[in-house]
């Protein structure tokens, strides 16, 4: 089991996300959603394939959006780095706190750690307004995955795996690019 995205998805994928970043963002927002795209694309493609985050995709993101809100608002850097560190924190601890209460209930892990890590990612690169947002569009979009599987036949079980992550990463990018695109 391969950690390491698939070229192929990577450089294409990415490319369309470089294109529409280049076309439509200022350049330093459009370097911040290049970072975060293809750190997203990774992300959702080894999450698909063997239901793991790797910590290089989930750490580089949250890194990347703590220095990416910095460098977008230089005029209060240091406040918007720690305002992105603090809603790392916060949003981290959210969906851990959900991982635990789950696993309560259940008696069995429902979100992994990833997930829990992915979610700093997610609160490092999106204001607090956009974050339920991004939690709405990737639960949406799984359960709309598990819908499709279901109408074509596919048994679907109630301790069926679902890889969160894969529809998280697409969402944070998407959220972020939605919300910095000029009006």
């Amino acid at each position: 089991m391969s950690l390491r995205p698939n070229l192929a998805i990577l450089v294409g994928a990415g490319a369309v996300i470089v294109l529409l970043s280049a076309l439509m963002l200022p350049w330093q927002v459009a370097v911040a959603s290049a970072v975060l795209g293809g750190l997203m694309i990774a992300g959702a493609d080894v999450d698909a394939r063997t239901f793991l985050l790797p910590d290089f995709i989930t750490w580089g993101a949250v890194i990347s959006g703590v220095v990416a809100a910095a460098a977008l608002n230089p005029y209060e850097a240091w406040r918007a780095g720690a305002a992105a560190i603090v809603r790392a924190a916060v949003t981290a601890f959210a969906l851990a706190l959900l991982r635990w209460c789950y696993a309560r209930l259940r008696a069995r892990e429902g979100l992994g750690f990833g997930d829990v890590k992915l979610a700093a990612a997610v609160g490092a690169w999106l204001p607090f307004d956009e974050i339920p947002m991004c939690f709405c569009l990737a639960a949406g979009s799984a359960l709309v995955a598990v819908l499709l599987a279901r109408l074509r036949g596919e048994a679907i079980s109630r301790s069926a795996k679902i890889p969160f992550g894969a529809f998280l990463c697409p969402a944070l990018w998407l959220i972020f690019y939605v919300s910095v695109l000029p009006r």
